[in-house]
C-alpha cells in the first residue's frame, strides 16, 4: 500500500495559481484604494467566534449553512459566515475606543456549507464597507455611491443598483394585517429570482392566504421609474411616512450627483437575513445579470444591540469578491497575469549573479518590478519563461553595456547603460 497522501481540497473551496490570485489581488489594491478614498479605514476580526455570536440573529438559513464545531476545550465555536455579525461583536466590545460615526472596511475570508455554483463557493472573500453612528439618508447614500465608485473604478461595466426599503415593505404588511409573518415573507420574496413566480406564490400562500399572497406577489412587481415606483409603493403602504421620505432624499442626493442611472427601486429586493431594518440593495452587472448580485447590504439599525445595551445605527454593504471576479472574467475584462514583474534580467552565468541581483536592486529602487532569473539556461529559454509569466522586458548583462529585449516584438536595443534602461521603462515609451 502505498504511503502517499492523494492531493485534493474540500468541495466548494479552491487554490489559487499566480495568474488568478495577481488579478484578484490587482482587483481588491483598487476595491481598497476606493475605501480609502471615502476615509474609510480597516479593521479585522477572528475567523473563529463563539457559535452563539454568530447565530444571535443570523436566522434559520444561517444556521444550516455554518461551519460549527466543538473545539478541544470543549467551547461551541463557528467559522464566520459573513463580516457584518463579527463587526457588531467589534463594535460591542470596542466602543470605547471608537470615535462615531464610524467608518470602516473589512476584507477577509468567510465560510458557508451552501451548494456550489458558478461564482459561489464555501470559502470567499468578501469585502465590506460600513457606517456605524449616523441613521441619516446621507450615510445610506454614501454607502450606495461607495457602490458605485468602487466598481467603476474596477471597471466592471455598466451596472444596476437596485434599492429598497424593507420598513416601507413593512407598512405595506402592517396594512393587509400580516405584521407577524413578516419575517418569513422577507425571506420568501427574497428568493423570487431563484425559485420563481409560482414557487413564491405557492409559500407565501401557505403563509398568508391566497389574496394576501396576490397582494404581495403586485407590491413587488416592476412599476417603472424610480419615481413611479416610490409614489406606488408609498399609496399601497398607506401614504407618506418617515420610509418613503428617506427613499426620496436618497434619490435626490442620487440626482444631485448625477449618479441616478445607476440605481432603481425594486420592491423585491428584501435580503435574506433578519438584522436589516431600512433601506436595502442589491448590485447587478448589466452585462452578466444572471450571475446575480455582486454587492449587497443595506440599514441595520438594531444590530450590535445583541451585544450591547447601546443603540447604534448602521449601514453598510459587502462585496462578493468571488462571484464579482467569475463574472469579469466572463466577460473577458480580467486576462491573469503571471508576474508582478515588469522586466526580467538574464542569467547568462550563474558567478555573475551578484551582478544580475544589483541590476534588479537598480531597477527596484526606481519603482520598477523586477525579477532576476537563477540558473543559466539558453537564452531562448528564459526569452520563453518570461513571456510565460507575462514578463514584457527582458536585460541582458553583457559586460559594462546591457541589452534591452522587447519579448513581444523579438527586438533587441543593445549597448544601453542600465540609468539608460530605466528611464526608458519608466517613461514607457520604448518599442
Amino acid at each position: 500500500m502505498s504511503d502517499i497522501i492523494e492531493p485534493r481540497i474540500l468541495k466548494g473551496f479552491r487554490d489559487f495559481l499566480p495568474p488568478s490570485e495577481i488579478e484578484r489581488r490587482l482587483l481588491l489594491e483598487k476595491v481598497e484604494e476606493s475605501f480609502r478614498s471615502f476615509g474609510f479605514v480597516p479593521i479585522d476580526t477572528p475567523a473563529l467566534e463563539y457559535a452563539e455570536i454568530l447565530l444571535g440573529k443570523g436566522g434559520g438559513e444561517t444556521e444550516k449553512q455554518i461551519y460549527r464545531f466543538t473545539d478541544n476545550g470543549g467551547r461551541d465555536v463557528a467559522l464566520r459566515f459573513d463580516l457584518t455579525v463579527p463587526f457588531a461583536r467589534f463594535l460591542a466590545e470596542h466602543r470605547e475606543e471608537l470615535s462615531l460615526p464610524f467608518k470602516r472596511y473589512h476584507i477577509a475570508k468567510v465560510w458557508r456549507g451552501e451548494n456550489t455554483q458558478r461564482g459561489r463557493y464555501r470559502e470567499f472573500t468578501q469585502c465590506d464597507f460600513d457606517t456605524v453612528g449616523s441613521d441619516t439618508a446621507a450615510a445610506d447614500f454614501e454607502i450606495l455611491l461607495m457602490i458605485q465608485s468602487t466598481l467603476k473604478n474596477i471597471n466592471a461595466g455598466e451596472l444596476t443598483i437596485r434599492v429598497n426599503h424593507r420598513g416601507l415593505f413593512n407598512r405595506f404588511l402592517g396594512k393587509i394585517s400580516v405584521s407577524d409573518k413578516s419575517v418569513e415573507i422577507l425571506r420568501t420574496v427574497d428568493k423570487l429570482s431563484k425559485v420563481g413566480h409560482d414557487a413564491t406564490l405557492e409559500t407565501l400562500e401557505t403563509l398568508v392566504g391566497s389574496e394576501n399572497a396576490r397582494s404581495i406577489l403586485d407590491y413587488i412587481a416592476p412599476r417603472g421609474s424610480f419615481e413611479e415606483t416610490l409614489a406606488a409603493l408609498t399609496k399601497a403602504a398607506g401614504g407618506p411616512c418617515p420610509e418613503s421620505e428617506r427613499l426620496s432624499l436618497i434619490r435626490r442626493f442620487m440626482t444631485d450627483t448625477g449618479t441616478a442611472d445607476s440605481f432603481t427601486l425594486d420592491p423585491s429586493i428584501t435580503r435574506g437575513l433578519d438584522y436589516y431594518t431600512g433601506v436595502v440593495y442589491e448590485t447587478f452587472l448589466n452585462e452578466l445579470p444572471g450571475i446575480g448580485s455582486v454587492c449587497s447590504g443595506g440599514r441595520y439599525d438594531d444590530l450590535a444591540g445583541l451585544y450591547s445595551k447601546e443603540k447604534l445605527s448602521g449601514v453598510g454593504s459587502s462585496i462578493g469578491l468571488d462571484r464579482l471576479i467569475a463574472g469579469l472574467e466572463s466577460l473577458g475584462k480580467l486576462k491573469g497575469r503571471g508576474s508582478y514583474a515588469r522586466a526580467a534580467v538574464a542569467c547568462i552565468r550563474e558567478e555573475d549573479g551578484g551582478i544580475s541581483q544589483g541590476i534588479g536592486q537598480k531597477l527596484r529602487e526606481a519603482g520598477i518590478n523586477c525579477e532576476v532569473f537563477l540558473d543559466e539556461k539558453k537564452l531562448t529559454q528564459q526569452f520563453i519563461l518570461a513571456e510565460k509569466k507575462g514578463i514584457p522586458w527582458m536585460i541582458i548583462p553583457d559586460g559594462g553595456a546591457l541589452t534591452l529585449r522587447n519579448l513581444a516584438a523579438r527586438k533587441n536595443s543593445e549597448g544601453l547603460a542600465l540609468d539608460s534602461i530605466i528611464e526608458l521603462l519608466k517613461k514607457g515609451d520604448i518599442s
